[in-house]
């Protein structure tokens, strides 16, 4: 799911509902998330700024085992750059950066 910065993720709702036809999944302010209808999974996020890491990520991935992704992770020794963290809106996570220096949001829901 690709994460887009916008200064006013909520002003994007008549773009990405009319143009595009998604529909609203989540509104916690700093971040808005559209799915497509039919298929909940092609997902696009739009944020203002991370509630809980000092970095934005570039793109969420959901998995099946964030805990063994994260184990993975470090053992490879990539760059954690927002811990392994349990988030107060319901999902287990942590960002990693990518070979290419993309910060990926690595994410399993509670």
């Amino acid at each position: 799911m690709p994460d887009f910065q916008s200064q006013d993720p909520a002003a994007s709702g008549t773009f990405y509902g009319e143009v595009l036809g998604l529909e609203l999944a989540m509104d916690l302010g700093w971040i808005v998330t559209f799915v497509a209808p039919g298929n909940p999974t092609a997902q696009i996020s739009l944020m203002r700024e991370d509630a809980t890491a000092s970095v934005q990520p570039d793109v969420s991935i959901e998995v099946d085992d964030v805990d063994a992704a994260h184990a993975a992770a470090q053992r490879l020794g990539c760059e954690i750059v927002h811990p392994l963290t349990d988030e107060p809106w319901g999902v287990r996570r942590f960002f990693v950066r990518d070979p290419n220096g993309k910060v990926v949001n690595v994410l399993t829901h509670r």
